[in-house]
This record gives C-alpha cells, sequence and structure tokens, in this order.
C-alpha cells in the first residue's frame, strides 16, 4: 500500500468520522464559549492561582458498552485520566453517569470503573445512575490540575512530532483497542503517566495529546489544526507492536487507527527530542521521532517511498468550526 491509498483508508475510517463530528457541534457552542478558554484540547484549562484546573468528560459508544461491559468501565476511567496527564496535569478524582437495562446489566460497568479507580488511584467521588434504560450507556468526567500545562495550542514550526506508547500489551480482540494496562502493575502505570507533567514542569514539552479512537494520525491531526500549523508524518518510523509489518496493508492500519491505552503525541523542540525520548525508553516505553512540524496547514504522510497529502486544513477542517480556537 502506498501513500495515497493510505490516506484514503485513514480518512475512511471510523475514528476519523467520529472525531469530524466535534466540529458540528464547534459550529452550533462557538458563539457562547468562553473567550479565555481553548477549545480543542484532551481538557478544559481552566485558570486557578498558579495552575489549572482541569475538567474533562468522556462518553462511550453503546455497541461497546453492551459488548465489553467490564472493559467499557474500565476505560471509563483510563481514558479520562490519560487526558489529564497529556495536558500535563495530575487526576483529582472522577464521577460516572450509567445507563442500564436493570441493575444487574450495571454490574460489569460498574467493577470495572472500579478495578481502574484502584490501579491508577484516582477515587470516584461520585455520579449518577438509571437502571430503567432500554440500552446500556456510560460517561465518565474527571477534574484535575496542572502546574505547567501541554497543550494542543504550542506545536510551531520547525517541532518534531514524537510518538510516545507502551508496546507491552495485546488486542482486545476483536476491536481496535491495545490494551497495555489491565494486566500492567498498577505502580508501573501511575509512573509512566508522571513522565508527562514532569516533561511540562521541566520546559522539555509544551504541546502533546493523547492517541484517542481516531489513532495515531488523527490525533497528530487534532493537534495541528488546533495548532494552526502542519506536518509531514513518517508512518514507516510510528512504533509498531511485534508483527506488525508495515508491508502488511491490513494490520499496519488496523494499528494506525487503533486506540492504545497508553499512547501520546508530541511536538518536542528540536534540541529537546533525544532528552524527551530517553524519559520514555528508560521506562521501558517506546518512543521515536515520526515527523516534522511544519507551517503551512497541510499535512502529508509518508509511506514506503511515497508522499501524499491526508488532510489541508486551510481549505477543511478537521474538528473545529471553520478555525482553530486558541
Amino acid at each position: 500500500m502506498k501513500a495515497q491509498a493510505l490516506c484514503e483508508a485513514l480518512r475512511a475510517s471510523r475514528g476519523f468520522a467520529h472525531k469530524r463530528d466535534i466540529s458540528l457541534v464547534m459550529a452550533r457552542l462557538s458563539p457562547s464559549l468562553p473567550s479565555d478558554i481553548a477549545v480543542g484540547d484532551d481538557c478544559a484549562a481552566i485558570p486557578d492561582g498558579d495552575g489549572h484546573l482541569l475538567f474533562a468528560i468522556e462518553g462511550f459508544v453503546e455497541d461497546f458498552v453492551e459488548q465489553m461491559p467490564w472493559f467499557a468501565g474500565y476505560c471509563g476511567v483510563m481514558v479520562n485520566v490519560s487526558d489529564i496527564y497529556a495536558m500535563g496535569g495530575r487526576p483529582i478524582a472522577v464521577v460516572d453517569a450509567l445507563w442500564s437495562h436493570g441493575a444487574a446489566a450495571g454490574h460489569p460497568v460498574l467493577d470495572g470503573l472500579a478495578e481502574a479507580s484502584r490501579r491508577y488511584g484516582v477515587p470516584i467521588v461520585g455520579g449518577h445512575s438509571n437502571h430503567k434504560s432500554e440500552r446500556g450507556q456510560l460517561a465518565v468526567a474527571i477534574v484535575g490540575r496542572a502546574n505547567k500545562l501541554l497543550t494542543s495550542f504550542d506545536a510551531q514550526p520547525g517541532d518534531v512530532l514524537v510518538m510516545a506508547v507502551d508496546l507491552r500489551g495485546e488486542w482486545q480482540q476483536p476491536y481496535p483497542y491495545w490494551n497495555a494496562s489491565t494486566s500492567a502493575p498498577a505502580e508501573r502505570l501511575r509512573a509512566d503517566l508522571e513522565l508527562l507533567p514532569t516533561l511540562a514542569e521541566g520546559g522539555l514539552c509544551k504541546a502533546a495529546k493523547d492517541i484517542s479512537m481516531a489513532g495515531t494520525i488523527g490525533t497528530a491531526l487534532m493537534l495541528l489544526e488546533c495548532s494552526k500549523v502542519g506536518a509531514r508524518i513518517d508512518v514507516d518510523a510510528i512504533p509498531r507492536p511485534d508483527g506488525i509489518s508495515i508491508d502488511d496493508p491490513a494490520a499496519l492500519l488496523r494499528w494506525l487507527v487503533a486506540f492504545p491505552s497508553y499512547g501520546f503525541v508530541l511536538s518536542v523542540r528540536p534540541e529537546n527530542v533525544d532528552a524527551v525520548l530517553a524519559r520514555f525508553q528508560a521506562r521501558g516505553l517506546a518512543g521515536a521521532a515520526i515527523g516534522q512540524v511544519l507551517p503551512e496547514p497541510q499535512v502529508s504522510l509518508r509511506h514506503h517511498g511515497s508522499d501524499a497529502l491526508l488532510w489541508n486544513l486551510a481549505e477543511q477542517p478537521f474538528i473545529t468550526a471553520g478555525e482553530a480556537h486558541g
């Protein structure tokens, strides 16, 4: 598969489609959004003394909740925790909202929430429940605090795009979820995440985003759009689990659109790249430089010796309502 075919497959992916929905919401809400709150980050960052209060929420598609209720509950905490750390913060507490068809149907979801709360050390302090719903639904919100922010608005031309991911996991079959969390030591999970705020507080990085259901490329695209820049991304440089080859189109695409339980895209000044990669690699995490940030708001991919334009952000916004908000 050449770069052009890969671009077409990514644009047609479910993760890209879900993220495109954000632009519709942005267009509707933009007139009433506070001018001093940046929209497009993993969390809302509210100035609070000498730092920022972080506030985020995640909702889960109903087929995921129905078919994998325990893992959906676990992810409710896990993905929110990742959002907080992606902003350079540390989590404080979560609340959940659960709808189920009877109390028993909600038990696996609650068990998953409780296990992730324990493993990540983030308490569940309240929520909402309704056992008379026709179908299961789940949303989880989180608060945290950052001393120094990582944002989606601070990538600069000349930066190097860096990917960090935990490859010590396995597929959560048959879905595109790479699970490196549920069987990992809890202390390691917490210490691995602590790298993000230490990078921010140490001045080694200013821009980052956690890899979401849009996958590695889609997440990078969102980060670049918010920063009003572009990039050339080398797909073949992206860290991959053993057994996934750039010569296997189906396996490669699955990995590129996967949601990893630990995965981040960072935009790093060239002089800091080695130090940033060394931090991740010292903890057994995979890290690599995967692209170059450019001033033109276009994102192109290089793969198998060919190049192709993935997205022209100047002509077609990805998640914003016509322009990046910041």
